[in-house]
């Protein structure tokens, strides 16, 4: 069997499109599936719209000897691959990680609603023509795979059938020692209640409030600090409310970090607090569970597939303030329940193995 990975991110480059392609290169040769990965990149340095026509003319040269195409993203290759397929008869399938045309909206387009509210609202031009082509190409594909239960559900209210959709985890591989929690502490020259938090620096991501919910818990904790990790439009904007709310000192704006150095950063703090209003499935969930620290995560997306509510961390309310300042504040304070909280994530991250992804993807793909 042979199929041709349509991937937006390969290696060097990362995300989650990189990683899963990667690692799909690797395995499934291993379980008789032959992979050509064809990246965008080879395609980006062209001007937009004439980089998507040549993406698809060599999806149309690298597609011939495959048995069906298998596309990361429903826009930047999964229009072009979805013609591609069509023209050569190929069997065509798409892999959706999250809704571009409202990610874009969002970003670029001044959109303030969440996912949920996108897709009926009325928006711009551009995002509503994106929207038209990421459901076409849904509707048109032969199967839809999902890695949260949560995009099953977006996906099925575009018009996809329920029988057309798979929900596949995306798998992670077991993370090597992240190091020792007092000892990264001492090499940070830090002391004190360190608040984390990882993500691009918008709007959804509800950094603004977090910071006031730092604010608060100064009065509690006089040596605490939040960390941000992460880039985006905001920062300016986030780094003056900081000051206005008189932690200049005590918001740490990192910018994006390599993955080695964020670890050890997640490692050497005591919460993770994830204020978003959209999620797909966190990747970054997943590993903060694996380095055993407690997280705090808002119950939207496909967070709740991941945490059990007081089991192995804590579900709130995009912004519900009083709640994430009293589940940190119970965190900071109470030792037993770290360690209960944490203990029960480790159990549960064993469901999102890499090994389990890549059996389940393989069998999909053989049987389709």
């Amino acid at each position: 069997m042979r199929v041709l990975i349509a991937t937006g991110l390969y290696p060097p480059e990362i995300g989650g499109p990189a990683t899963y392609s990667s690692t799909l290169k690797r395995e499934l040769p291993k379980r008789g599936i032959d992979i050509t990965v064809l990246p965008f990149r080879r395609v980006r340095h062209l001007p937009k719209l004439i980089r998507h026509m040549a993406y698809f003319f060599l999806v149309v040269r690298e597609g011939k000897t495959a048995d069906l195409i298998y596309a990361m993203d429903p826009v930047s290759v999964g229009l072009p691959a979805y013609f591609g397929a069509l023209v050569l008869g190929k069997k065509f399938i798409l892999k959706m990680v999250g809704d571009y045309a409202w990610e874009q909206a969002a970003q670029r387009f001044g959109f303030r609603g969440i996912l949920e509210e996108f897709q009926h609202a009325k928006v711009a031009f551009v995002p509503s023509v994106l929207r038209s082509i990421e459901r076409m190409v849904a509707r048109r594909a032969l199967h839809v795979v999902v890695p949260s239960r949560y995009l099953g559900k977006v996906v099925h209210e575009w018009g996809v059938p329920k029988e057309k959709i798979t929900v596949i985890y995306n798998g992670m591989e077991p993370l090597e020692d992240t190091g020792n929690k007092p000892v990264l502490r001492g090499l940070l020259k830090f002391h004190g209640k360190l608040l984390i938090s990882v993500g691009r620096l918008v709007p959804w991501k509800g950094f603004k409030e977090l910071i006031g919910i730092a604010a608060h818990l100064k009065k509690d904790f006089p040596d605490l600090k939040l960390m941000i990790v992460g880039s985006g439009p905001e920062l300016a904007a986030l780094e003056k409310t900081a000051s206005e709310k008189g932690l200049g000192e005590d918001v740490i704006f990192t910018g994006a970090l390599a993955r080695d150095v964020l670890l050890r950063y997640i490692r050497a703090s005591d919460v993770f607090i994830l204020n978003t209003r959209y999620e797909g499935f966190s990747h970054q969930i997943i590993e903060v569970m694996m380095v055993g620290v407690p997280i705090i995560a808002t119950k939207i997306g496909g967070n709740p597939e991941a945490i059990d509510h007081e089991r192995n961390g804590f579900l709130v309310a995009p912004n519900d303030v009083s709640r994430i300042e009293g589940y940190t504040k119970a965190l900071l304070t109470d030792a037993s329940l770290r360690m209960r909280i944490t203990a029960a994530a480790k159990r549960k991250v064993q469901q999102f193995s890499t090994e389990r992804m890549v059996e389940e993807t393989a069998a999909f793909l053989k049987n389709i």
